[in-house]
């Protein structure tokens, strides 16, 4: 009998993990598209800090989003098994917000494209120049300024992730969720980390390569981090709308038939009907996501507007 006890409880125990494995992957899938966005924002963040301080600044952040972490997987747990029916409007509001939020940092960078850089710009520079300038403050200020991002970015993945999770029982979501705050944390921040140090280890290489290669090595990081930053910026924009826009087709029911529809009438067409079967979804997404973005933000200026007046 103890032997097969033993064998049903392995039994179970892998029953357990291939059940969280195939959940963490749908969740992470879902959840991507704030990756990209949580990356540059967060690198973006340590930007004006002195170089020596810049890894200590990621680690009080790092810090910081794991305290995100412990008090938003409790408070999602909660939600789960006190107000299942809040988590479809939780995760609606979520895709919303990932839509109104790509939306508006393309519609900010129409309206003011180079005022505001020069005015970040000149800001940072100022800090930096300036001897009476209060380095610390300014540190705390950016520390602050990151976590409050990255409670946002978190509750987003957060909430996702429960919607992922939402049938299972209360020890699967427990480890599902508890798997996707702790990967997703020190993903995120050990890019990061190796991101804002991109353009060093180029100046070092650049000054200190005791070979031609390592020396063009080092230009060609010095050349690439920017440019790195402006891809992540990009790419996280993209994913916003294709994620939040996912989230809302799936959560009305009307835009998911269209959806389902439409993938197969265009799988169903000859020679292109398999890629533009897969890539329909993929499409309706990113439009219904970008509709989205649009009337949000164009609805939430039109109310500052009237309130201004």
């Amino acid at each position: 009998m103890a032997g097969t006890s033993l064998l049903a409880l392995i039994d179970d125990i892998a029953t357990l993990l291939d059940d969280v494995s195939v959940m963490t992957k749908v969740a992470a899938k879902k959840t991507a598209g704030v990756l990209g966005d949580d990356l540059a924002l967060n690198a973006e963040q340590v930007t004006g800090v002195k170089a020596e301080r810049e890894l200590p600044v990621v680690w009080a952040v790092f810090k910081g989003s794991m305290l995100n972490k412990f008090i938003l997987v409790p408070a999602a747990l909660l939600i789960s098994a006190f107000i299942p029916w809040f988590i479809v409007p939780l995760l609606m509001l979520g895709g919303g917000f990932l839509c109104f939020e790509g939306f508006e940092k393309i519609a900010h960078k129409w309206l003011h494209p180079k005022q505001q850089k020069n005015s970040e710009r000149e800001a940072r520079l100022k800090a930096l120049a300036e001897h009476k300038t209060d380095m610390v403050a300014f540190e705390k200020n950016k520390i602050k300024g990151a976590i409050r991002t990255d409670f946002i970015l978190s509750a987003e993945i957060i909430t996702i992730t429960l919607g992922a999770v939402a049938q299972a029982d209360l020890t699967r979501q427990i480890i599902v969720l508890c798997i996707i705050a702790l990967s997703m944390t020190i993903g995120v921040y050990g890019l990061v980390a190796g991101i804002v140090k991109i353009d060093d280890a180029g100046l070092w290489l650049k000054r200190n390569g005791n070979h031609a290669w390592q020396k063009s090595l080092g230009g060609l990081l010095l050349a690439a981090a920017p440019k790195f930053m402006k891809f992540l910026s990009i790419a996280g924009t993209i994913a916003m709308f294709l994620v939040g826009g996912g989230i809302l087709v799936h959560g009305v029911s009307v835009l998911h038939h269209v959806s389902e529809h439409s993938a197969q009438w265009a799988a169903s067409l000859p020679s292109v009907g398999a890629i533009l079967g897969a890539l329909t979804p993929t499409l309706i997404n990113a439009i219904v996501g970008i509709a989205a973005g649009g009337i949000l933000v164009g609805s939430f200026t039109l109310l500052k507007k009237l309130k201004a007046s």
